[in-house]
């Protein structure tokens, strides 16, 4: 190949190849956004969480319990990169600022967050299978599951 450039060739590879990157970076998890209904619960309880992308991209939701029409939990939930790394970070009353949980796994249909300083929980895994999406929160032998349904919108 006349005029050849490997430095060129690897300049323009790259640049390609992190334009993909921050454009998948802003669209981490899309499969999340949504609202969630809990399903597999007590009579007279219901809760639900909902997701959504602000501009900067990140997502943010939130978790609300019901025992008949009375809340009885409430917790704001955000997926944010600081430093180069992404944060589930979980803001619930009982907690004097907001826990952050490193994401040490991403797939297409899952990932799973660790604070091992945390008390409970120190992880959490979120996994989607079809339209259902199921939470483990875990830690020093304990293990919640939460199972949820896509509410399709009316």
């Amino acid at each position: 190949m006349i005029g050849y450039k490997p430095q060129l060739h690897l300049l323009v590879m790259l640049t390609l190849f992190s334009g993909c990157s921050s454009s998948d970076e802003k669209e981490v998890l899309p499969w999340l956004e949504g609202h969630w209904e809990r399903i597999e619960m007590k009579e007279n309880r219901s809760a639900h969480e909902r997701w959504a992308r602000n501009s900067g991209g990140d997502l943010l939701g939130w978790g609300v319990s019901f025992k008949n029409s009375d809340t009885v939990f409430v917790e704001k939930l955000k997926i944010i990169k600081k430093e180069g790394k992404w944060f589930y970070v979980a803001d619930v009353v009982e907690n004097p600022s907001p826990v952050f949980f490193e994401i040490t796994s991403i797939t297409q249909n899952g990932f799973v967050c660790e604070n091992p300083t945390h008390d409970f929980p120190k992880k959490i895994q979120y996994t989607l299978e079809g339209d259902t999406l199921t939470a483990i929160t875990s830690g020093d032998g304990k293990e919640n599951k939460f199972v949820f349904l896509r509410k399709k919108p009316s």
